[in-house]
């Protein structure tokens, strides 16, 4: 078995969307991948409702901390295959930008911890950036990454982030 390709999740702060996604991905790509996530201006924390539907969903959490993005651009740090923005352009966020020769794509999701409303509203925007993260991350890890060039490759995770199918 080859080495797992390295995926890192950008996001503005490192405490929601992001950590849902390297959670995901470490669970449905297990062995094939292996997720990080980072934030451009971390918040510091977790958001507990993040680590509330992880641990209601029986993830382990023992991994979730948010961090800078920094940290994987030192010398020492795993080399990322494939660098995925996870912040919403809609919602006028700053996206991180990162250098290199990952393929790249951005895949928006609106920002649960924005949310304003009831407790249940709250948490309703947490389940629902699971969802959309949880099925861009099944298409993505179905890819035939090693049968397909880079150019379709990267076209295909473009597609990704735009045409997310609907709850069904």
């Amino acid at each position: 078995m080859s080495e797992p390709y390295n995926v890192l999740f950008l996001c503005t702060g490192n405490s929601a969307r992001s950590i849902l996604a390297e959670a995901i991905l470490n669970r449905v790509g297990a062995g094939k991948f292996k997720a990080y996530s980072a934030g451009s201006h971390p918040k510091g924390e977790v958001h507990p409702y993040a680590l509330q539907l992880l641990k209601s969903l029986n993830y382990d959490t023992s991994f979730a901390r948010s961090k800078d993005w920094q940290e994987f651009a030192e010398r020492g740090a795993p080399e990322m295959n494939f660098v995925f923005t996870v912040c919403d352009n809609a919602a006028n966020e700053s996206c991180p930008v990162w250098p290199g020769q990952p393929m790249t794509a951005h895949w928006g999701v609106p920002d649960p911890a924005a949310v304003e409303g009831t407790e249940a509203e709250k948490h309703l925007a947490f389940a629902e950036a699971y969802r959309m993260l949880n099925n861009r991350i099944s298409i993505f890890v179905s890819l035939p990454i090693n049968a397909v060039d880079r150019l379709a490759l990267q076209k295909r995770l473009d597609e990704i982030g735009r045409n997310l199918p609907k709850a069904g």
